[in-house]
């Protein structure tokens, strides 16, 4: 979570996955995800918005549930080819079984799908990192 000024905090924006990271200069820069691309956007229009008015559409969220909502988003709208697009078609596999039988994931079901998650952000966001994506921040997954 954010104090404001010196951590990085993570959001649910409009839907949307946010987070605001501090500057070497000592101020503050936030990345919107971009649902197309699967990689961040520069977003310092809205932290005055996230940090100031808090509440209606925009909502705090630990590590982990910023990692999970990221890929949640990148294995919806995200296409592309290679080992994290096959992760997440097994997402999406075992999601589209709990939909057909009309139930909530089992424990060892919503595990996995965690433990998924974890993977491919990593494994993305080092993508995007290699790209030269200044967004890209593979170690959230670690403190997750």
């Amino acid at each position: 979570m954010t104090d404001g000024l010196t951590q990085t905090g993570y959001y649910d924006y409009y839907d949307t996955p946010v987070k605001i990271v501090p500057t070497r200069e000592g101020g503050l820069s936030a990345w919107r995800l971009d649902r197309r691309t699967g990689g961040w956007r520069p977003a310092n229009d809205i932290v005055d918005e996230i940090l100031f008015a808090m509440g209606g559409d925009i909502f705090v969220r630990s590590a982990e549930r910023f990692v999970q909502r990221v890929e949640e988003e990148r294995g919806r709208y995200t296409r592309g080819d290679g080992p994290v697009f096959a992760l997440y078609e097994t997402v999406a596999a075992i999601e589209d079984v709990a939909i057909a039988e009309g139930r909530a994931y089992t424990p060892e079901e919503a595990a996995l799908i965690s433990g998924i998650r974890r993977r491919t952000f990593a494994m993305f966001e080092e993508q995007l990192q290699q790209a030269g994506d200044p967004g890209a921040d593979p170690t959230i997954a670690n403190a997750s």
